[in-house]
Formats: C-alpha cells, sequence, structure tokens
C-alpha cells in the first residue's frame, strides 16, 4: 500500500477551493453496548486523552474499563437519544448547514475527532472537490490538549498522507470572542425571560487533569476568563455565579472545584434555586444532557435543593450562528 493518498484527478489549478471543518468530540452510531464499546475504545486510546504509558493503560481499558463502562454509557445516552439520532450529532450538523447557508461560496462540512463522520472521510471528499485550502475550527471555545488539540491532531495525520498538501488555518480557541460571549449572554437572559432566575448561576466546564494544567494546559485559565467575560456581560456580582468543572474519569486529581462536589454543598450554604450553564459545550451532549440536566438535578434535589433549571447549550441559536460565521469570516480573509 503507498505510504501517500492517490490525488484526485484533477488539473493541479482546479484544486484551489475554499472549504471550512467543524470539528467536535464524536458520538457512538446508537445508543447500544456494541456501538458504544468501539467508540470509547477509540476516545480512551487516544495519548491526548490519557496520557498514560499504553503498556500500563491498554489492559486496564481493554479489561475493566470496556467490560463495564459501555453498558453504562450506552444507558445514558439511551435517555437522551433524539429521534434524529445523538444530540451532539444533531446539532453539529445543523451548526455546519447553518454555516454553509451564511457562506455560499465556501464548502462547509463537520466531522467527528471519533465516530462519524470521520476526519478522514471529510478530508477525502474535500481533495475529491478540488479543496486547496482549508480552514479548521474545532469547536471547543477553550483550548485543551484532550479536546481542541485532539482534533487538530486528526487533520494534521492526515495532511502527512497527502502528496499535495492543502493549505491550512486553524482556530485554536475562541474563548473570549465578543460574538460567542454576546451570544451566551442573550441566550441565557433569554431563558431567564421566559422561565425564570435562579439564587445562583453555575457555569460548569468539562474537566481536565490538574497534572495537565501544571504541565501547561491553558484551558482552567481560559474557561475562568470566558466565565469571566460572560458574568460581565450579564451584569453578574462575583457572589452571583461559581465557576465549576464536571466529568472527572480516573483516579488523578482533577482541576477544581468539582461540579458534582458543589451540588451536594450549595443547599446547605443557602442555594435553594440553581441555574446551571455549560459555556465549554457549543452543542449538548452526554455531559450536558445526561451528567448535568438529568443526574445534576437528581443530585442537587437529594441534597435539598429546591429548584435547579439547566439552560441548553447554544446549539442552533441564531446568535451564536451568526457569531460563528463571523468568526470564520475573519480567519478567511485573503483566502477570497
Amino acid at each position: 500500500m503507498p505510504y501517500f493518498h492517490t490525488e484526485p484527478a484533477l488539473p493541479y489549478d482546479k484544486q484551489n477551493k475554499t472549504a471550512v471543518l467543524l470539528l467536535n468530540l464524536g458520538t457512538p452510531d446508537a445508543p447500544t453496548t456494541a456501538a458504544v464499546k468501539p467508540y470509547l475504545r477509540d476516545f480512551l486510546s487516544d495519548k491526548r486523552v490519557v496520557e498514560l504509558p499504553s503498556w500500563l493503560w491498554q489492559p486496564v481499558l481493554r479489561g475493566l474499563v470496556l467490560t463495564l463502562r459501555p453498558k453504562k454509557s450506552a444507558h445514558g445516552y439511551e435517555k437522551i437519544w433524539f429521534k434524529e439520532g445523538s444530540p451532539l450529532a444533531v446539532y453539529t450538523e445543523r451548526q455546519a448547514a447553518a454555516l454553509a447557508a451564511r457562506l455560499p461560496d465556501v464548502i462547509v462540512r463537520h466531522a467527528m475527532t471519533y465516530g462519524n463522520p470521520s476526519v478522514a472521510d471529510v478530508m477525502a471528499d474535500f481533495k475529491a472537490q478540488g479543496v486547496g485550502r482549508l480552514l479548521v475550527v474545532p469547536l471547543y471555545p477553550q483550548y485543551a490538549a484532550s479536546s481542541t488539540g485532539a482534533a487538530l491532531d486528526k487533520v494534521f495525520q492526515n495532511l502527512l498522507k497527502q502528496r499535495n498538501q492543502m493549505s491550512v488555518r486553524t482556530v485554536s480557541r475562541f474563548y473570549d470572542d465578543a460574538g460567542y460571549i454576546a451570544a451566551m449572554k442573550q441566550h441565557i437572559e433569554t431563558y431567564w425571560a421566559q422561565h425564570g432566575r435562579g439564587d445562583k448561576l453555575m457555569l460548569s466546564f468539562h474537566g481536565i487533569p490538574q497534572k495537565s494544567h501544571d504541565d501547561g494546559d491553558p484551558y482552567p485559565d481560559e474557561c475562568r476568563h470566558t466565565a469571566r467575560l460572560l458574568a460581565d456581560a450579564l451584569g453578574l456580582a462575583e457572589q452571583d455565579y461559581i465557576v465549576s468543572f464536571q466529568s472527572r474519569f480516573g483516579r488523578a486529581k482533577w482541576v477544581e472545584p468539582s461540579t458534582q462536589d458543589l451540588l451536594d454543598k450549595l443547599p446547605a450554604q443557602g442555594v435553594n434555586k440553581l441555574d446551571v450553564f455549560c459555556p465549554g459545550f457549543t452543542a449538548d451532549c452526554l455531559e450536558t444532557l445526561e451528567e448535568i440536566a438529568l443526574t445534576g438535578r437528581e443530585q442537587f434535589h437529594a441534597a435539598g435543593g429546591k429548584a435547579y433549571s439547566y439552560i441548553p447549550c447554544l446549539n442552533d441559536n441564531a446568535a451564536w450562528l451568526s457569531a460563528l460565521a463571523d468568526l470564520v469570516k475573519r480567519n478567511l480573509q485573503g483566502w477570497d
């Protein structure tokens, strides 16, 4: 098998189209143990996600983890699965379609770091269409090696196989983008106008191991920066909101405070009505709809809380889609 991919049978001067690739984490193809297992195997085998030597981690992964976790995860997916498919897949596809409508002269597609549609398949399709200039936008506002880094790795790995490499630009983060902040502000205020407002707003971000931050991953700092900008936009005082980190995995110490720990403690501190929003997720998924919206509500009520409101992610919010289009246009400048 040749090392490099065979190039499409297109003249060199016809390989100059511009494309945008939106990247998200990924999802199993179905809410079943059989579908979840290979998805988790790929996800948890990525050294960006689990930074342990293969000789140490792989036996644990292929033994204990892939024996117990797929069934539990599948049960979680069952509770949130849409008629059209996985929420993350549905919303990411809608975001790509909305962006394409706003950029009629650019080819727009989405792909997943793990699962379908794969980066390799979409990149091959770009090649066949004559794409020579590619803007890659991981849909993670805050950079983390385990999310944005892993997504971009897939693109770079594909480039290594291209005989005639595309010109590539990347947007590695947009945690302080004015349009993104304004879209979240409008989205939250609209929710409050319709449903009322709690005693405190929890801004829950996905967590990372503390060692990753100690080794230079800027993710928690960017999360807190986003939270400050959003709180200022909403006119919140310091006591009106709290930043937390969710989705701990394994025994290592993760960045704090923990969302789950706070859900147990806040009612005893006088917070009876809690609103929760997840600024680090641009589309609802297992970690927001099951972990926060469902399990989080049960945990808060069990601890004595009276009212719990999960504010959905931006998803296909019009203000967010316009902000995304503006972000892309700025990064496409000079490729007109």
